[in-house]
């Protein structure tokens, strides 16, 4: 045997002995490290099969006039500089006042690699034509996530039974690839948790309980007690829900930086949320958020 055979021998040996010592940990007894978790890992929403960025970006502040204010230009520009930061999943609804600017917001981006969920009121005449007009407006062949939009009544699917049908038969259509609902009381919360309909859930979450669903039946009555959102999360999850929250920085009522730090860590304490979104008006605020949610992740690794 040559020296040359031997060497490449030598090098194989101590090769796989290198692959063993990183799978097995070694002989010193350590563990392999975890992946470091961010903002924007692209984490599994539920059951769904589909995947969300853990931070989404918000197009509805104030019903979209915030993201609205910034101008048409200046919106598309907060929308790529959230791509740019890692920010895939964008939230909008038909009745925010940025409905019309998607398409053109998300212009460039490659549609493969966004998140976008969207949400319809009311109960249309032609809820297929509705959810058409969304794939149209977002020059997209499908939605990621299609929500009825702000139910308030215990009974709302009863009620809402033929849009229920309807995004059930866009699901077919590929034109949506999961549905689900956004509530604004505990009565409809409830029912959406016991709706085997439901895929989706987008919940009001903070620890001040600023903005959370109420046991009254009206969107504009918001609760003061956060124990029985957090009941019908933990039922949520074990029926295998996707879960996103939202008013994580309190409807903007937290100008305190240490109650957005609260909230956000709090978001990301509860193991039942896959998700949340935040409503940005600026490049600051995209910036903190990822910065505060960064931090308390890599604290709790």
């Amino acid at each position: 045997m040559n020296a040359s055979t031997l060497s490449r021998r030598q090098f194989l040996e101590r090769s796989t002995l290198a692959a063993a010592t990183v799978l097995l940990g070694g002989c010193s007894g350590l563990k392999p490290q975890a992946a470091r978790r961010t903002a924007t890992d692209q984490v599994a929403l539920g059951n769904t099969g589909l995947k969300i960025c853990r931070l989404g970006m918000g197009t509805g502040s104030n019903s979209g006039q915030v993201q609205r204010a910034l101008g048409r230009e200046g919106f598309r520009d907060l929308v790529h500089y959230a791509y740019d930061q890692g920010i895939t999943y964008f939230d909008c609804a038909q009745s925010y006042r940025t409905f019309e600017w998607i398409g053109h917001a998300m212009k460039g981006l490659p549609r493969e690699r966004l998140f976008i969920q969207s949400k319809i009121p009311g109960q249309p005449e032609n809820v297929l034509e509705a959810i058409d007009r969304h794939r149209l407006a977002f020059d997209t062949d499908y939605v990621d996530s299609m929500l009825i939009h702000c139910m308030v009544k215990e009974g709302w699917t009863d009620d809402f039974r033929r849009v229920m049908d309807a995004f059930d038969e866009a699901k077919q259509k590929k034109w949506i690839l999961s549905k689900g609902v956004s509530c604004h009381s505990l009565p409809a919360l409830h029912a959406a948790t016991a709706s085997p309909w439901t895929e989706v859930h987008l919940v009001r979450i903070n620890p001040q309980a600023k903005h959370i669903d109420g046991p009254e039946q009206t969107w504009n009555k918001p609760g003061d007690n956060l124990e029985p959102v957090l009941a019908e999360l933990k039922t949520m999850r074990a029926k295998g829900r996707g879960i996103i929250g939202m008013k994580i920085i309190g409807n903007g009522d937290f100008t305190n930086p240490a109650d957005r730090e609260r909230s956000i860590r709090f978001a990301l304490s509860r193991p039942e949320v896959d998700s949340i979104v935040i409503g940005f008006k600026d490049r600051a605020e995209i910036d903190e958020a990822i910065e505060r949610m960064n931090r308390a992740l890599a604290e709790t690794a």
